[in-house]
């Protein structure tokens, strides 16, 4: 390929908190300062903006995200730091950031623009307002589900434009047979003695409806009425604003289901690694179709058996991984099923190789380099 050009890479989300978006983000982030790019992060904060920056790139706390025609004041500045920063690829990963970024680009003379990508992360409703993730000179899809989403959506998006880049597993920290270590577990036994001894199920994700929380509650209901001795862990972050009622919605279905002391509520956590690696089976249940399933793959990859409803991205990764997890959407007496055989006949997990971290940053600074250097 001969001398490699320095990129200044530009990447715009609305927050950097917990999630398949700001993980992506972080993951390309130390892949550029890694082959001696420039890495440069625009978000209205979170507390995943030290690791960034202790990677080596710079983070730009604006609030791109906020759903309000006053962040449309953030299209000057933008476009002013494109221009200051000679900034090559400007690569927009959410919808709200995406129109500022579009508008900024678009306002600049084509001669002196960077090149804009797209990264469609999750199956949006279609309208206007989502269609802007359709506007990138190149659309990354996070699966093929996504793409032919993508393209059954909106057909003048030509299928040239799109590039199916998974999102990746470092199988250096989530190897098969994975455990943790003596410290961590009497740490985690310490804060949650209940788990301990028990058929530990997991549900990782924000603690909202459309993850199916509800069905997790009445899957391990349906489990415990069965005599299965069972333990559930939702794992993930409470949610704020409209849906910030909804724990407690969930607990009160807990209490009337008999469950306290069988369900606990964790919060965010850092060590997701070792809470996926002491589960019997790691659970997806989002009632609408998403495009990807980044726990589902961590999870096998460490040799854990994953049960997800089978649509969506996540459908596509259980077919192709791990098909005896699959069940039709909606179906908890189905889960249920067969998490109790599970739990009598434990699973074998085979070595399953999802596809990795170091295939999703090469491909993606491969596709920056090549934009880069093709002509408009």
């Amino acid at each position: 390929m001969g001398e490699r050009r320095q990129l200044t890479v530009v990447q715009v989300l609305p927050a950097l908190d917990g999630g398949g978006v700001e993980r992506g983000t972080l993951e390309v982030a130390a892949a550029l300062v890694r082959n001696g790019h420039r890495s440069l992060v625009i978000s209205g904060a979170g507390h995943q903006v030290l690791r960034l920056e202790a990677a080596g790139s710079r983070h730009i706390c604006w609030p791109l995200g906020r759903k309000s025609p006053l962040s449309l004041r953030w299209i000057g500045p933008l476009r002013r730091l494109l221009v200051r920063e000679n900034v090559a690829i400007l690569h927009a990963r959410s919808r709200m950031p995406a129109w500022i970024a579009w508008l900024a680009w678009r306002g600049m003379p084509p001669a002196h623009r960077p090149r804009l990508i797209t990264t469609v992360h999750g199956l949006y409703a279609v309208n206007a307002y989502s269609a802007v993730m359709t506007k990138g000179e190149r659309v990354i899809a996070v699966s093929r589900h996504a793409r032919d989403y993508l393209l059954a959506n909106y057909p003048d998006l030509p299928p040239g434009r799109v590039t199916v880049i998974p999102r990746g597993v470092d199988p250096s920290q989530y190897p098969a047979g994975y455990r943790p270590d003596a410290a961590w577990q009497a740490d985690w036994y310490r804060q949650y003695p209940e788990t301990r001894g028990r058929y530990l199920l997991t549900l990782p994700g924000r603690v909202v409806r459309r993850k199916g929380v509800l069905d997790f509650i009445e899957i391990i209901r349906r489990l415990a009425a069965g005599g299965v001795p069972v333990h559930g862990l939702l794992v993930g972050e409470h949610p704020s604003g409209r849906h910030a009622g909804f724990p407690g919605e969930c607990r009160t279905r807990i209490a009337a289901a008999g469950l306290e002391g069988q369900i606990s509520f964790t919060g965010h956590r850092n060590d997701l690694r070792e809470i996926l690696s002491i589960s019997a089976a790691v659970l997806s249940l989002s009632l609408h179709p998403e495009s990807f399933g980044r726990t589902v793959n961590e999870a096998l990859s460490l040799g854990r058996p994953v049960a997800g409803y089978a649509h969506g991205g996540v459908g596509e990764q259980l077919a192709e991984l791990f098909p005896a997890g699959r069940v039709p959407v909606g179906d908890t007496a189905g889960m249920a099923r067969l998490l109790s055989a599970w739990q009598k006949t434990p699973p074998t997990v085979g070595a399953i190789r999802p596809a990795t971290l170091d295939a999703m940053q090469a491909s993606t600074l491969a596709l920056y380099e090549s934009i880069a250097r093709t002509d408009r």
